[in-house]
């Protein structure tokens, strides 16, 4: 694989996955506001209790024996159908527990609905055992344009499906109706584009090798998971399923954006590294490139997002969501630390560390959870805001073994990150003051959004970030190739 990686194959990948999750997520936000619109937030916060479940047990479907497929050197049909044939055996086994679980999950949340829509949406536990196969062919080949389109085609036709629920007045089915025939659709259209079919073989021998490097990918994800959530289990629990959805709602906005920037940026890192594993050197170059030119997108996206935030939340999703801006607001804070902590992880990852993964992934919880165990007692905002502490003491800790491993230092990235950090900060503090006038939201927005992007380019020019004129670079090698 590594030898049919170059510079272009690689920017290629990513502006197909950028393609893919801007495009995906840029349409899911339009229709998750006309839906905040038509729903509850009641309903949302419904959704997001049944979601911790699903997500709790699809780790167990779709993580681990993924990451293993992407990251092995060489994979034949035998391991694609092996791994296949397990995850669906363990969905079915995890189906039938949240099947059973689901009335108690219920009475001790006291939502009697839930049983019903836990029930149902457990079904795409299912698709996960396709999904994850098909996802692994794709990134081991670099081939995001194929997800791109299937995606996108899912996220249109469930979305329009949703609304027209919501619009008769089902309230939480609506957003049920939506994920089911979302992950559904593109298990279906990436059928007939990745072409791959299970065989009728399998090997247990094979299945051990994967298990060997996946089994600390999988705790280490089932931990993450557990722990992300259980912000969301406990707000549910001891206040309402009103606040738990201004909570999620916050979340969401400066969610949407990293998991798109980051996020894609990883994907395509993750087989990139995995294919010069043996480089050291190589290897830092493309982890110091992740992390600067993702932290240049980003940290001016999250400022930005958070100075903005109240007159974005009235004029998208109207007043009875405003309880939801101080929970945006930190949230960007939490958020724009992600470009340090992915790239790290992947880079131990490609290496083939997954004991060094999952002991860092054990260290960053006892940490975090002590901070939530002292937060709980302050309040739900309190709670939020440890996520902030947190954040920045496993930024630390992913870092830490890279030094030995890539020689490359935390204080390196500090040194790295900081300039974009600096114009991130001046430009949020100059697009501040048009709150000081003010206007009525919408004009707010239209002076500020524009306002801002021109002070930070501006600013990166004037400054002359290394980072800006790579990406300026990078593109017009990409526009020249394409109309070569």
């Amino acid at each position: 694989m590594a030898s049919k990686i170059n510079k272009i194959t690689i920017f290629s990948s990513l502006f197909w996955k950028l393609l893919e999750r801007g495009g995906v997520q840029g349409i899911q936000f339009i229709l998750q506001i006309i839906l905040a619109r038509l729903l509850l937030p009641s309903d949302y916060g419904l959704v997001a209790l049944v979601t911790i479940f699903i997500n709790l047990a699809r780790v167990f479907v779709q993580r681990g024996f993924n990451t293993a497929l992407i990251q092995k050197k060489e994979v034949e049909e035998v391991d694609y159908s092996s791994v296949f044939y397990i995850s669906l055996f363990v969905s079915l086994i995890l189906y039938l527990i949240l099947f059973f679980t689901s009335p108690l999950i219920a009475s001790f949340y006291k939502e009697p609905q839930l049983t019903k829509v836990l029930r149902v949406l457990s079904i795409t536990l299912f698709f996960g055992a396709f999904n994850s196969i098909q996802n692994a062919i794709i990134a081991r080949n670099l081939k995001f344009k194929k997800l791109f389109f299937s995606s996108l085609g899912a996220i249109v036709i469930s979305g329009l499906l949703g609304i027209l629920v919501a619009y008769k007045g089902f309230g939480v089915w609506a957003l049920v109706v939506q994920q089911l025939t979302n992950q559904f659709l593109v298990i279906i259209i990436l059928w007939f584009t990745v072409k791959w079919r299970p065989k009728l073989i399998f090997s247990i021998t094979r299945v051990k090798v994967l298990f060997s490097f996946g089994w600390k990918l999988l705790v280490s994800s089932l931990i993450d998971t557990l722990y992300n959530n259980l912000k969301s289990l406990i707000i549910g629990k001891i206040y309402t399923s009103d606040m738990l959805g201004y909570f999620n709602r916050g979340k969401q906005f400066p969610q949407l954006i990293v998991t798109n920037i980051n996020g894609s940026i990883q994907s395509v890192i993750l087989p990139v590294l995995s294919a010069e594993q043996e480089n050291v050197v190589r290897v830092k170059d493309m982890v110091r490139r992740a992390i600067v030119t993702s932290s240049f997108i980003i940290f001016p996206s999250m400022i930005g997002l958070a100075v903005i935030a109240k007159p974005l939340v009235l004029v998208l999703l109207t007043e009875k969501w405003l309880p939801s801006v101080p929970f945006l607001q930190i949230f960007c804070i939490t958020y724009s630390l992600w470009p340090i902590h992915t790239a790290n992880l992947q880079a131990i990852n490609a290496l083939g560390r997954s004991d060094i993964f999952l002991k860092l992934e054990i260290i960053k919880k006892i940490v975090g959870l002590i901070i939530l165990g002292i937060s709980i007692r302050w309040g739900v905002y309190a709670i939020a805001l440890g996520g902030i502490l947190s954040g920045i003491l496993s930024m630390v800790i992913n870092a830490y073994p890279n030094k030995r491993l890539l020689n490359y230092s935390f204080r390196e990235q500090l040194i790295d990150i900081i300039p974009s950090l600096i114009i991130s900060i001046l430009m949020g503090g100059v697009i501040y003051c048009v709150n000081l006038f003010n206007l009525i939201p919408i004009i707010m927005l239209i002076i500020q959004i524009p306002l801002g992007a021109i002070i930070y380019i501006a600013l990166a020019k004037l400054f002359k970030l290394e980072c800006y004129q790579y990406l300026i670079n990078t593109i017009k090698v990409l526009v020249k190739n394409k109309t070569n």
